[in-house]
C-alpha cells in the first residue's frame, strides 16, 4: 500500500493515537472552533475586491449563525484569524461588528519570509496593538495585547527543509514573549511542516538554535502540571476510508473540493484531541476564496453545522460552540481537575493567567 507523502512524519505517532483510542472513555462535550485563515487580499486582488469579499462574510453569516444554538444557547462563533500584511481598516470592520454580536471573533494570521526578527517582533506588536486600540479586538492579561495565532504557509518555527516564508528558529520563544497564549496552525497535512505529534494538545518547548521544535512536546492531561513555551492546538488529522481503495488523509479543511459528510463529521470526532471528557475540535477554512466562500456560505457551513449538531445528540455530547480564545479557557480547566471545563470567563478581560 502506498501511503501519502511525508507519512514518515506522522504515520507513527498516528498509530500510536489509533492505539490509545481504544482505551478511551466516552467524551461529555465537544467544543467546537472554525478558525479561518482569512485573506482579503488573497491572490493579489485589490482593496475593492477585498472589500466585496468581507462584506459576503458579513452579509450571510450572521444569518447562518441564526439558525444553531449550542447547549448553552450560543449561536456559532466564527474565528478570522487575519494577516497582519493584508491591514486595511475597512477590512476588518464588518469583523469588528459581527465580534460585538457575539457571532465572529478576530486572531493574528501572518505571512513572511526571512525579514529577520525585528522586523517580525515590529509586525506583530504593531498589529496587535491596532487590532485592540482601534477595533476593541483581542484580550489584554495583566496588560498586555494576548492573540492566537495561525502561521501563514504552515512554515511556523521555520519548519520548512528549504527554509522559506519564516528564517525564525526562535520563532516559538518570540511569539511567546509577543503576548501569543495559543498556535492554531497545525495540521498541515501531506507537508514536511506536519508536526510528528498528532491529535494532541501539547506544549512545545523552543530550542532557539533548531527549526520546527513544535515537532513534538508535552501533552496537556487532566491534572497535570505539563508547561512549556507555547500551547499548540491542532485540529484533527489522519486516514479515512470510505468508499475509497486508498486511503486519504484527513486534516479537517472546510472547503468546496473536500465537502462535509456524515463520514467526515465522525471522522473528526474520533481524531480530535481530548482532554479529560472533552473533544476539542478545531476545522480551518480559507474563506475568502470565492471557490470557498460560495461552498461554505450557500449551503456548506449550514450543512456542516446541522451535521455535527445531530452527531452531537446521536452520541450524547454536549456542544459548545466557541472562540479560539474560548477554547484555550476551556483546556486549561479541563487540566485543572477542579475545575468544570464548560464554566467559562466570556469577558473580553480574562481572569486566567497565560503562560
Amino acid at each position: 500500500m502506498k501511503f501519502p507523502r511525508y507519512s514518515q512524519i506522522w504515520l507513527p505517532g498516528y498509530i500510536k493515537d489509533r492505539l490509545s483510542a481504544y482505551s478511551r472513555k466516552p467524551a461529555k462535550r465537544l467544543w467546537l472552533l472554525f478558525a479561518d485563515h482569512y485573506e482579503p487580499l488573497w491572490n493579489g486582488a485589490d482593496e475593492h475586491t477585498g472589500a466585496a469579499r468581507v462584506a459576503r462574510w458579513a452579509t450571510r453569516w450572521p444569518a447562518i449563525a441564526r439558525k444553531f444554538q449550542d447547549s448553552t444557547g450560543r449561536p456559532p462563533c466564527y474565528t478570522f484569524f487575519f494577516p497582519e500584511e493584508e491591514y486595511r481598516p475597512r477590512l476588518v470592520e464588518p469583523l469588528e461588528r459581527m465580534t460585538s454580536d457575539a457571532i465572529a471573533d478576530v486572531e493574528v494570521h501572518l505571512h513572511h519570509d526571512g525579514e529577520g526578527q525585528q522586523d517580525f517582533v515590529d509586525r506583530i506588536s504593531s498589529f496587535t496593538e491596532t487590532l485592540f486600540s482601534r477595533h476593541g479586538l483581542l484580550r489584554k492579561d495583566k496588560g498586555k495585547v494576548i492573540f492566537g495565532f495561525i502561521h501563514g504557509l504552515w512554515a511556523l518555527d521555520n519548519s520548512r527543509p528549504d527554509g522559506r516564508f519564516c528564517g525564525l528558529n526562535n520563532e516559538i520563544s518570540l511569539l511567546r514573549d509577543l503576548g501569543c497564549y495559543a498556535d492554531f496552525t497545525m495540521p498541515s497535512g501531506a507537508s514536511p511542516t506536519q508536526a510528528r505529534l498528532i491529535n494532541t494538545i501539547y506544549w512545545a518547548v523552543d530550542d532557539p538554535d533548531k527549526p520546527k521544535s513544535y515537532d513534538t512536546g508535552v501533552p496537556v492531561t487532566p491534572g497535570g502540571t505539563a508547561m512549556g513555551d507555547l500551547l499548540m492546538i491542532p485540529g484533527p488529522f489522519g486516514l479515512r476510508w470510505a468508499q475509497r481503495v486508498m486511503p486519504r488523509i484527513e486534516y479537517s479543511e472546510l472547503c468546496s473540493y473536500d465537502p462535509a459528510t456524515e463520514y467526515r463529521v465522525r471522522r473528526w470526532l474520533e481524531l480530535a484531541p481530548r482532554i479529560g471528557d472533552n473533544i476539542f475540535l478545531k476545522l480551518f477554512s480559507h474563506g475568502t476564496q470565492e471557490r470557498h466562500s460560495q461552498y461554505l456560505l450557500e449551503g456548506g457551513l449550514e450543512f456542516t453545522l446541522s451535521l455535527i449538531t445531530r452527531e452531537c445528540q446521536l452520541a450524547g455530547l454536549e456542544l459548545h460552540f466557541s472562540t479560539a480564545w474560548e477554547m484555550r479557557q476551556a483546556i486549561d480547566r479541563a487540566a485543572r481537575a477542579d475545575s468544570p471545563a464548560h464554566q467559562l470567563d466570556r469577558r473580553k478581560v480574562p481572569e486566567l493567567v497565560v503562560s
